[in-house]
């Protein structure tokens, strides 16, 4: 059973936005940590951040002030949007689960296939 879904992605210029989204399972969704990773070719993948259950969130400094992690407990939904984007944020984005911090699908509860943002200059 798939537990994680990703959209939302596609290509935009730079200063443009984009809002992610990751569908969840009911069980997936009630992980106290839902995160969103990214990775680019060639790249170490990259923590964005992460909401916990109370709604309280946590970003990296790369995306700080500009990105926006959010989630709608009703519809088990998580939500990433992205506004004054970078070339240097294209990247594979991921969502993920876990009962606590986690990095990567090796150690993380639940892992999403992947929705693929392409920024151009």
């Amino acid at each position: 059973q798939v537990q994680l879904v990703e959209s939302g992605g596609g290509s935009v210029q730079a200063g443009g936005s984009l809002r992610l989204s990751c569908a969840a399972s009911a069980f997936a969704f009630s992980k106290r940590y839902m995160h969103w990773f990214r990775q680019a070719p060639g790249k170490e993948r990259e923590g964005v951040g992460f909401i916990l259950r109370d709604g309280s969130t946590t970003y990296a400094d790369s995306v700080k002030g500009r990105f926006t992690i959010s989630k709608d407990n009703a519809n088990n939904t998580l939500y990433l949007q992205m506004d004054s984007l970078k070339p240097e944020d294209t990247a594979m984005y991921y969502c993920a689960a876990s009962p606590g911090g986690c990095y990567g699908p090796a150690n993380c509860d639940f892992w999403g296939q992947g929705t693929q943002v392409t920024v151009s200059s």
